[in-house]
């Protein structure tokens, strides 16, 4: 009886593990950045990717900085940052964007997309999902260097921005408690002498940075990159 008990039980195990990983895929399937990840792991197979590099991972500010090695000469860059992803969107394909990778240092720029994706979303909200995310890298990385870059101004979401200063100071308070931690700020680099965010380094969308913009970003992050 006890035997056979234990049978139920492991037959149980292997049900729920399989449903587990066949509904993770299905919805991984539905995630409007399934392509771009698949797109990922074809370019890996095709080259393999160098192991202890600074890993880029989050949304759009990082995915379309395409040319981020040139800016970085002298450091070792993955970039896997994907659409307008947002924090849960970066948790969901961790296993993807992240661990295959064995990075030495990890950038994380996403938090923007959250607050932006429906009013409800706080910025206490946010900071829970970063810590959700931080704590996952942690348990398996411990060792890895983590920064956040912090959330950035922009034309186009000024009502955003009292949520985003809210953000980051969470962030940057919870940050500073870590060891092996670095809270990167960009925001306020990225106002004119007037106190306006600036116009000149965004694109047209009034959203997405140009050049200049990420001539900021180079100044200010470049000092934070392990060597």
């Amino acid at each position: 009886m006890y035997r056979n008990l234990l049978l139920l039980r492991l037959k149980m195990c292997i049900f729920l593990i399989g449903f587990i990983c066949f509904f993770g895929g299905v919805t991984a399937q539905n995630s409007p950045f399934y392509k771009e990840i698949q797109a990922f792991k074809k370019k890996d197979s095709i080259q393999t990717p160098i192991k202890n590099a600074i890993l880029l991972i989050g949304s759009s500010s990082f995915k379309n900085w395409v040319d981020v090695q040139n800016y970085f000469p002298l450091f070792p860059i993955m970039n896997r940052g994907f659409g307008g992803s947002t924090l849960p969107d970066v948790i969901q394909f961790a296993n993807d964007v992240i661990f295959p990778y064995e990075p030495k240092q990890i950038l994380i720029y996403c938090g923007e997309n959250d607050l932006a994706s429906a009013d409800s979303v706080t910025a206490t909200m946010v900071f829970n999902r970063f810590k959700q995310l931080f704590q996952i890298i942690r348990d398996r990385l411990p060792k890895v260097s983590v920064a956040y870059i912090s959330m950035k101004p922009s034309p186009s979401r000024e009502r955003l921005l009292p949520k985003m200063i809210e953000g980051n100071k969470l962030i940057k308070k919870y940050l500073g408690k870590k060891k092996n931690t670095a809270f990167i700020d960009v925001y306020s680099k990225m106002f004119d002498a007037n106190g306006e965010v600036m116009k000149d380094i965004f694109l047209k969308d009034n959203l997405h940075m140009n050049s200049k913009g990420y001539v900021i970003w180079q100044k200010i992050i470049a000092p934070y990159l392990l060597k």
